[in-house]
């Protein structure tokens, strides 16, 4: 039986990194304004990211639908309807089980001790697949909600359904749906570990895209998303916003002061503007940037809390990546928001942090890989600050390709005059041209930023069309967990 396990763990592992470097990336974190997006008033500077955005959503789909259903270990509530995943850094210590035979996986599960080892990934989480099934549900329903605004009319219907189907899947069919809960979230395992930890709240962060792909097949008047399915959707999300709120695990993320609590306010906030409260989520957001945000960036624009993990390169950009998505739902909820201008105890801004960011080095720290991470962050940061001395630009140009990521579709307005973010001939993309007022390719924001007319980013993280299908084809929804 470990055998088996342990040759299944290392085809996932090959077939992981196999992904990483043919596929998407999935950033850590996103709301697009879907007012911006509908409007459709694209510059001519994003056919590159829309072309992306299709490819993207195709590949993407192929992996779907995703359920909480199709793991093969059941939660100790005995039922699989509850999402799971076990804590990814922590590991067993048997030396005291006085056991006189070997353990079986359960036995290691429910007997040995387990450890904390920060930063060091435990590859048998990954036996456990809700994690990485969530994550791909999020990229999936985003990608193909965006492609179905603006993507070829032969393609629109199977982008809309798509979406749609997946969503379904996932959170409202009953034989297939999660419920509203994360209590068995990032189990630590072990005899006293079968039940969640408050670090597994962050597994659904992405309902902040989630929300975005709502949002456009709700306003966009999708068909296949009817007013009974985003009614479901709306009671559905509000059973689990109860749940956010009152929890015991939920409570102590909430008050966790590094990216796990930024997170949190990225998922509540958004779920809030799901269910259509929006005092609700500018109350979430302001709480955050009131609170937790205050001691999280120095006056030079350090963030000492993410500088401390083992892997302080990644963290920065994830934490990033997430104070910028509280920005742009804060914005969404409340247009007259000056939240980009909030500052910390420190006097510090989103743009500090970045601008700290981008003077550390990845290789430094053994962290080359996660380079790419802070580039969408930065995309974010110019689209709103503005990029008066092309800096932004140039340190994106070290990406050759940069132009044709995603992100730079609701990362607007920004690189408006870079050529590699056009497509010759292209007949299946809307776009419209759109010239800077300086005719230059620098974006002129003010901090301030604006709401309607600016879109929206974040980062981090891989997951690929190899894994995908693979994941497909070899055992369901058996996924990396990131």
């Amino acid at each position: 039986m470990l055998s088996m396990l342990t040759a299944l763990i290392r085809f996932i592992t090959f077939v992981s990194i196999a992904s990483t470097a043919v596929g998407q990336t999935a950033y850590a974190n996103d709301f697009v304004d879907p007012d911006y997006i509908l409007a459709k008033n694209l510059g001519n500077n994003t056919e590159s990211a829309q072309a992306s955005i299709l490819s993207w959503a195709r590949s993407l789909a192929m992996g779907g639908p995703w359920s909480v259903m199709n793991k093969t270990i059941t939660p100790p509530s005995g039922d699989k309807h509850d999402y799971m995943s076990w804590a990814p850094y922590w590991w067993p210590n048997c030396s005291g089980v006085g056991n006189t035979t070997a353990l079986t996986p359960e036995q290691v599960w429910t007997t040995c001790n387990y450890e904390s080892r920060d930063g060091q990934f435990n590859p048998d989480v990954r036996l456990v697949n809700d994690v990485g099934a969530f994550q791909s549900l999020s990229e999936a329903v985003f990608y193909n909600a965006l492609a179905w605004t603006f993507g070829p009319a032969s393609e629109k219907p199977t982008f809309e359904v798509n979406a749609v189907d997946f969503l379904r899947t996932w959170f409202l069919d009953p034989a297939t749906s999660m419920k509203p809960n994360l209590n068995y979230g990032q189990m630590q395992r072990g005899p006293d570990g079968q039940v969640g930890s408050h670090t597994g709240v962050i597994d659904l962060k992405a309902m902040a895209k989630v929300t975005s792909a709502i949002l456009i097949l709700r306003k966009g008047g999708s068909t296949a998303w009817t007013t009974t399915l985003d009614n479901q959707m709306i009671d559905w999300a509000k059973t689990y916003i109860t749940w956010l709120e009152t929890a015991e695990i939920a409570i102590a993320e909430a008050e966790a002061t590094n990216n796990h609590g930024t997170f949190y306010y990225n998922q509540l906030a958004a779920l809030k503007v799901l269910v259509n409260d929006l005092p609700g989520a500018k109350n979430a957001t302001n709480t955050y940037f009131n609170t937790l945000y205050k001691a999280q960036i120095t006056a030079n624009g350090e963030q000492p809390l993410e500088a401390d993990r083992t892997r302080p390169y990644h963290y920065h950009s994830y934490n990033l990546a997430a104070m910028i998505t509280n920005a742009r739902i804060d914005k969404y909820a409340d247009p007259s928001s000056k939240v980009w201008n909030a500052t910390t105890s420190a006097d510090a801004t989103i743009k500090s942090a970045l601008d700290f960011a981008m003077t550390l080095s990845a290789s430094a720290s053994g962290e080359a890989k996660y380079a790419p991470e802070l580039y969408p962050n930065i995309a974010a940061v110019a689209s709103v600050y503005g990029d008066a001395d092309g800096k932004y630009d140039k340190f994106l140009r070290a990406d050759p390709q940069f132009m044709s990521k995603p992100y730079i579709l609701w990362n607007q307005p920004f690189a408006l005059d870079e050529a590699g973010g056009r497509v010759q001939g292209s007949t299946t993309i809307s776009s419209v041209s759109t010239e800077s007022s300086s005719g230059s390719s620098k974006s002129t924001n003010t901090s301030q930023g604006n709401s309607k007319g600016t879109a929206n980013g974040a980062l981090s993280g891989r997951i690929g069309s190899v894994w995908t299908c693979a994941s497909a084809v070899a055992f369901g929804a058996l996924a990396v967990f990131l």
